[in-house]
């Protein structure tokens, strides 16, 4: 009787180890975590904590504020704080903990090169001043050759876009995007002069699936012209494809200028 009192009492001991040690980890303060006013409030608070997360500021096991002190800090609704917690927990950045609260995951800064960021972020983290420009905007019936590189069937509506994303005032990506309208339906009416595509579906529209290509391609004399860049220069190209639970939701092409763009990732190994 005594050895099965003492298994039982084993993993309890254990989880109150950890639970422990977790609570240890220092909590941050609400008040030091600021919003760049770009786009929906959700998104903006996912960018605020995803930041120093990425960045190791935030060491795994380092417990984030509240969503009621978030919630307090930036005046918004709990369920906009709750999605944009949701969202990081959902790309495996944080975990949520019954009564401890939401901690960043031991693994996390292991995401990067994989994850769906917004350019305008990723040109602001490297200290450029972000700007847009819309080249083309319009919608597909009939288009067979795009319509196979969508994955959607014939005659299925979609929109063609192609847009600069730029940095000091320099072309930093040309992005080439198709969307199925029937995932996104809302897009009618849309025009994108003001806002990217791909804000606008990050705030808008779900997606269960995502594939990455990474590739080198030679400028086109259109490409270059639109990143500045000698035709035949080289390129890195971004194939990028999302599905909402198997539906096509987008394709995208985007292409970066080979000399002043790379993709990079900081790993540890696994203990």
């Amino acid at each position: 009787m005594r050895n099965a009192k003492t298994r039982r009492g084993r993993p309890r001991r254990t989880e109150k180890r950890h639970e422990s040690n977790e609570t240890a980890a220092r909590a941050l303060d609400a008040k030091a975590i600021v919003l760049d006013g770009a786009g929906p409030v959700w998104l903006q608070i996912r960018r605020a904590l995803t930041s120093p997360i990425m960045s190791g500021a935030w060491p795994p096991g380092t417990r984030l504020p509240g969503e009621l002190e978030l919630t307090a800090r930036f005046g918004t609704s709990r369920m906009t704080v709750n999605k944009a917690i949701q969202s990081l927990a959902g790309d495996g950045l944080v975990r949520r903990r019954p009564k401890l609260g939401t901690v960043v995951a031991e693994r996390a800064q292991e995401r990067p090169v994989f994850e769906i960021w917004q350019i305008a972020d990723l040109i602001e983290r490297q200290g450029g001043a972000y700007a847009y420009q819309l080249i083309e905007c319009r919608k597909l019936k009939d288009d067979p050759e795009k319509s196979l590189l969508l994955g959607v069937g014939p005659g299925t509506p979609m929109f063609w876009i192609r847009c600069l994303h730029l940095s000091d005032g320099k072309p930093f990506q040309l992005e080439e995007r198709l969307i199925n309208v029937e995932a996104a339906p809302q897009i009618a009416g849309r025009a994108f002069h003001r806002v990217g595509p791909g804000l606008w579906l990050l705030a808008h529209v779900p997606w269960t699936d995502a594939e990455h290509k990474i590739s080198a391609r030679e400028a086109t004399e259109e490409i270059a012209d639109a990143l500045k860049v000698r035709i035949s220069a080289a390129c890195l190209v971004v194939d990028r494809r999302t599905w909402n639970k198997g539906t096509p939701v987008t394709y995208a092409r985007l292409w970066h200028s080979g000399a002043q763009h790379s993709l990079s990732g900081h790993f540890q190994p696994i203990r």
